[in-house]
């Protein structure tokens, strides 16, 4: 009871205090975000300067995302029963020492060693930001620093490849890691002096080891077989990896579920505004991934752009999204986010299918409008979809449901990439097209979850 009239009571953080939390949640997110794609283009310079095949470099990548994926439930688990505030704060500190060794790597096994060290990292704020702003702002302001954290997300994750090819037209890939170190140690600084406590703790409640391991093992598989089926591992060891996914899954699922706070927050899967708002998440990061990847081979390798227009007309995607996000975070509790949600993937769908369809010389035009589309669409979509998977879930599993929002994000990320790796070995020079129909498709899919939504409100 004593925990309710809490939950209450709480009505965010007063000023300034209020805005140094904001802002060490958004920069630590928006760095653990752009360290996602940030390697993708420095990857060629990466495996001259070190003297690595482009099968061993790629894993600078797979392993900063294998690292979050694994630890991400975990984290927040961990934040809800101890603290917010440290789990943050913890995650915060080892991005930031591990960024450092990764720039001080000299050889592929320390530097994936160096990289997977950040994702535990990553994985710690990724898990937490949500829950962070949630206690951060007043329940009237929430929705509209949902939007802002939408905006920084998004913009980060596109941005990432080109704040990297242009640190590279002048500085080592070293430097891609160290300009992490100042603005690691501004972030814990401000997080220090302004990050909130939990408002409600499961102290009671002892930590899971067993499942923890559990977690990482199933997942970790899990995303081993994906990789490894768009990566060309043997057939064999994909099965092997696939039957452990298999068996760790079958034992980890089946704790969960008798379990009254699980780890894989089965509880609350069981809302279903809640499941709704998870799958409509993970059917519009795949969407979006499949444009973001195949677009820049359409651009380049088909009509023939060369890098920098490349990067000049992919810049009306996340301008849109800077125009869509807020005003998206100003509409919530006023449009339903079903509707609201629902309209930006019927935005997003349009777009993605019409890039599949240019014709053979498109102007500038035809391919700014195209883009803009998607952008403004997933814009509108993202802060209302993220608001309602927030506050769905009671305060004292905040930090389950933002673990939940961050997976669901990164699963979709991952399955359009693969998708895309995939289409490339089916259609090779007609992938690109075949992603975006594909894309359209999911989006499509995500737009009829979404608006299923409004079902829900009526009862």
């Amino acid at each position: 009871m004593m925990s309710e009239n809490k939950e209450l009571a709480y009505d965010g953080l007063p000023l300034p205090r209020r805005i140094f939390s904001v802002a060490t949640v958004s920069l630590g997110v928006t760095v653990a975000v752009m360290d996602v794609t940030i390697m993708n283009v420095a990857l060629p310079s990466m495996s001259q300067s070190m003297h690595l095949t482009e099968a061993d470099t790629i894993w600078i990548v797979n392993g900063y995302q294998l690292a979050i994926i694994m630890c991400l439930l975990a984290m927040s688990t961990i934040g809800e029963i101890f603290s917010y505030r440290k789990v943050y704060m913890f995650g915060l500190s080892v991005f930031t020492i591990a960024s450092l060794a990764c720039a001080m790597s000299n050889g592929i096994g320390t530097l994936v060693a160096s990289r997977m060290l950040q994702g535990l990292g990553a994985s710690a704020m990724m898990a937490i930001n949500m829950t962070l702003l949630r206690l951060s702002y007043p329940k009237s302001w929430l929705g509209k620093g949902i939007g802002l954290n939408a905006t920084l997300v998004a913009i980060a994750s596109v941005i990432g490849p080109s704040l990297s090819a242009l640190i590279l037209s002048y500085l080592s890939w070293r430097w891609l890691f160290l300009i992490n170190l100042p603005l690691g140690a501004l972030a814990l600084y401000m997080g220090y002096k302004a990050l909130p406590e939990n408002v409600v703790r499961l102290s009671e409640r002892e930590l899971p080891k067993t499942d923890i391991v559990l977690n990482a093992l199933f997942f970790g598989s899990l995303i081993l077989v994906v990789l490894g089926y768009s990566h060309d591992f043997n057939p064999w060891v994909i099965f092997a990896i696939a039957l452990v996914c298999f068996g760790v899954g079958f034992s980890y699922l089946r704790r969960q579920m008798s379990q009254e706070f699980p780890l894989f927050p089965i509880d609350l899967m069981r809302i279903p505004l809640f499941s709704l708002s998870v799958l409509t998440s993970v059917a519009s990061f795949t969407a979006q991934m499949l444009a973001m990847v195949s677009i820049p081979f359409l651009l380049e390798n088909t009509y023939g752009y060369t890098e920098s227009e490349t990067g000049v007309l992919f810049s009306a995607w996340p301008v849109s999204i800077m125009v869509a996000a807020p005003l998206a975070g100003s509409l919530i509790g006023k449009v339903n986010a079903g509707l609201l949600g629902g309209v930006g993937l019927a935005f997003l769908t349009l777009g993605i299918g019409s890039l599949a369809f240019l014709p053979d010389s498109p102007s500038y035009v035809d391919w700014v409008w195209r883009l803009m589309f998607c952008g403004f669409g997933f814009g509108l979509f993202q802060s209302p979809n993220n608001n309602v998977l927030l506050t769905s879930a009671p305060l004292n599993r905040s930090g389950s449901a933002s673990g939940m929002l961050a997976m669901a994000r990164l699963i979709g990320q991952t399955t359009g990439a693969t998708l895309v790796a995939l289409l490339f070995h089916i259609f090779e020079s007609g992938a690109p097209r075949a992603a975006l129909c594909a894309g359209s498709a999911v989006a499509f899919l995500a737009c009829v979850v979404s608006v299923s939504r409004l079902a829900l409100k009526k009862k």
